[in-house]
């Protein structure tokens, strides 16, 4: 009787152990990509990314050429498409850059499209 008690036990022990550690949380967007058209969303370099970077990010005490925070500069097309990789982990995903306040969801999907398209100079 101790022996099925011990299987039992053994057993149940295996169940949960499998059941807890199939259960986690990924972001499916970030796992399968992303479904959205970019042929609807304006992406180009020159009036999306560049205005954005201007406004956002590459201004006075941040990263320009002057302060370059975190010997980040983005003040031109060369330096942000050289910075894509850290572009897409801080302001699509971690939503931690800009400060203070996270880019809107049109501007997170300019990024992406321009970043998926191979981070072209159009």
């Amino acid at each position: 009787m101790n022996s099925k008690k011990f299987l039992f036990s053994m057993l149940a022990i295996a169940c949960v152990s499998i059941v807890v550690s199939s259960c986690y949380y990924d972001k499916e967007d970030l796992l399968y990509g992303s479904n959205v058209d970019c042929s609807t969303i304006d992406s180009k370099y020159s009036t999306a990314i560049s205005p954005l970077m201007q406004s956002k990010c590459a201004y006075s005490g941040c990263h320009d050429a002057g302060t370059a925070a975190a010997g980040v500069v983005l003040e031109n097309h060369t330096q942000v498409a050289a910075s894509a990789g850290r572009i897409n982990q801080r302001c699509i995903i971690d939503k931690s850059m800009p400060p203070g306040a996270p880019l809107s969801s049109n501007e997170i999907l300019a990024l992406q499209c321009w970043i998926n398209a191979g981070t072209p100079n159009n």
